[in-house]
């Protein structure tokens, strides 16, 4: 789907300027979720102006399904979401998303169904500029996803949402997967990013440091459980299970599925669970290591 070769976003004169971007070499596929993660002035920004043609290279190459940024996004357009999402004052939440349906040359019912996938129904007479920050960011998700673009981009789009939308907006990203769509998420939620993406790549000072496989949450891993209770039979569900503590142990499985399964046994043999947490780091951990590691 987008290619990068050898990219470089300078701003300034040679010698003196900044690179926000540096030497990037990167190929995005279709049907995938990918998530651009680093520091503040990592150059997360920068890519994504990049990507939607709004700034041209440096030096390098981009290429988005074999044409240049701006001439694919004049023939096909893009779902966008900008970091800061605003309208004019006095506009109704109802007239803008009828007016982003015209410019995306969608249907009434696309209109109806971004409307309904963000919850905006109850607010379509209210003027934009007394929508709370959650809404206003709903609204802009809304028109970001109204056409189902190929390439959808979103600039931190959990900003102002509360945790219901957040969860919320998982289910949309979710919904929005297909094999001829690649969505690109900026953010500095990782938590998020790990329930969502599955690369997550890494920025610092306008290079790339890594490419982290975040779908490794689905493969086989250890887990450490704890009961809330002495129990003698933890070996019924798990019996490779590994005693750390009175009440703790070692348990491995081959996937989520797997780990389901086995504690709904548990828990149907008369075992009180306390906690269940993956011994794997995390994709804050592993970001962290990354950037610990930078050169």
């Amino acid at each position: 789907m987008i290619q990068l070769q050898e990219v470089t976003r300078r701003y300034g004169r040679r010698g003196i300027g900044t690179e926000a971007v540096r030497d990037v070499t990167l190929t995005i596929p279709s049907g995938e979720v990918w998530a651009v993660v680093g520091p503040n002035g990592a150059g997360k920004s920068t890519l994504l102006s990049l990507l939607l043609g709004f700034i041209r290279p440096s030096h390098g190459i981009i290429t988005i399904a074999g044409d240049l940024p701006r001439d694919y996004l004049q023939e096909h357009g893009a779902g966008y979401l900008p970091e800061r999402f605003s309208l004019p004052a006095g506009w109704r939440t109802v007239d803008a998303i009828r007016l982003f349906a015209r410019l995306e040359r969608a249907t009434p019912a696309d209109a109806d169904r971004a409307i309904s996938l963000l919850g905006l129904e109850p607010h379509l007479d209210r003027p934009t500029n007394d929508l709370s920050r959650g809404l206003l960011q709903r609204l802009g998700l809304a028109q970001a996803v109204l056409a189902r673009r190929a390439l959808i981009i979103l600039d931190e789009p959990t900003e102002g949402l509360d945790p219901v939308w957040r969860v919320r907006l998982r289910d949309i990203l979710a919904e929005l997967r297909a094999p001829d769509r690649t969505v690109i998420i900026a953010s500095h939620d990782l938590t998020e990013v790990e329930r969502i993406a599955d690369r997550a790549l890494v920025l610092d000072s306008g290079a790339v440091r890594d490419v982290l496989d975040v779908r490794a949450r689905d493969a086989a891993a250890d887990y450490r459980l704890r009961l809330a209770q002495p129990f003698d039979d933890v070996g019924g569900a798990f019996p490779d299970a590994t005693r750390i503590a009175e009440l703790e142990y070692v348990v491995a499985v081959t996937g989520p599925a797997d780990l389901s399964q086995r504690l709904a046994g548990l828990i149907a043999l008369g075992a009180l669970i306390d906690t269940v947490e993956p011994l794997r780091p995390g994709l804050e951990e592993r970001v962290r290591g990354t950037l610990d590691g930078r050169t």
